[in-house]
């Protein structure tokens, strides 16, 4: 172990690879990111390179994932899970021996598993049972990925020179703008926000979880966990209002089945 630490982050998505550096910045001023890579396969290159202390590895990368980079990192570093699937490392790291970080990263999660990585690296305490760990992740991945089809998890916004990186979740709703998408979101403590995707509406329903996301007129998508209530109007016309948002989304005649039981 270095007298300064030093990590290396593997992450396919650049600008959450960015954030992430960023976070742990401030987190651990101390910690030195001497690498940095898209895949699991430039991951064990960088990390055999560099022999970095602690590993921050995305579980779903293209190619070797982060369970197969961890496997051979072995017991060599702490390796530390990026995940966007809460559910899926709940199990396996129940027990406490490794650390996971859920996407978006929160910065007092953050902060929690700083404060246990630097606890471990001054008492020089290994990962525990690191083979059983990652069999049984692996086993968990497989698990969720036999049942249910990927949806989209992230959108890529723009504004001039701005390029943005939104979680699906935090999405109220979309709207169509000619060619383009007009993203309305929540920000930071909640602020609504819009940005702007350069795909068409038609095109992104598909790509959208359907027990969360439907389509309530030809030119909207609204998201189900914002809609705070949803009054009839006349000619079997509907009126969605938002529970974070004082616009009102209209629903068409063709859509208000969605909402009979509402």
């Amino acid at each position: 172990m270095s007298a300064q630490p030093t990590g290396l982050i593997a992450e396919d998505e650049p600008l959450l690879r960015e954030a992430l550096v960023r976070q742990l910045r401030c987190a651990w001023p101390e910690l030195q990111i001497v690498a940095q890579a898209r895949n699991g396969r430039e991951a064990i290159q960088q990390f055999e390179a560099k022999q970095p202390d602690i590993c921050f590895l995305d579980v779903h990368m293209p190619g070797v994932n982060g369970i197969a980079a961890a496997r051979h990192i072995g017991q060599r570093a702490h390796v530390v899970f990026v995940t966007a699937f809460d559910q899926y490392a709940v199990q396996a790291f129940a027990q406490g021996a490794l650390d996971y970080l859920v996407k978006p990263v929160e910065p007092a999660r953050l902060l929690d598993t700083v404060r246990r990585l630097q606890s471990r690296i001054k008492s020089a305490q290994p990962s525990a049972n690191l083979d059983m760990l990652l069999q049984l992740l692996s086993a968990q991945l497989e698990k969720a990925g036999s049942k249910a089809p990927s949806y989209l998890r992230w959108l890529r916004t723009s504004a001039g020179t701005l390029l943005r990186l939104i979680a699906v979740d935090d999405v109220d709703y979309l709207r169509s703008d000619s060619k383009y998408t007009v993203v309305a979101w929540r920000g930071e403590a909640g602020q609504p926000g819009e940005a702007v995707i350069r795909l068409p509406l038609k095109e992104l329903l598909t790509q959208l979880d359907p027990e969360q996301f439907v389509q309530v007129h030809r030119s909207v998508i609204v998201n189900l966990r914002a809609i705070s209530h949803v009054t009839r109007c006349d000619h079997e016309t509907a009126d969605i209002h938002l529970k974070h948002r004082k616009e009102v989304l209209p629903v068409s005649r063709s859509f208000t089945h969605l909402f009979k039981q509402m």
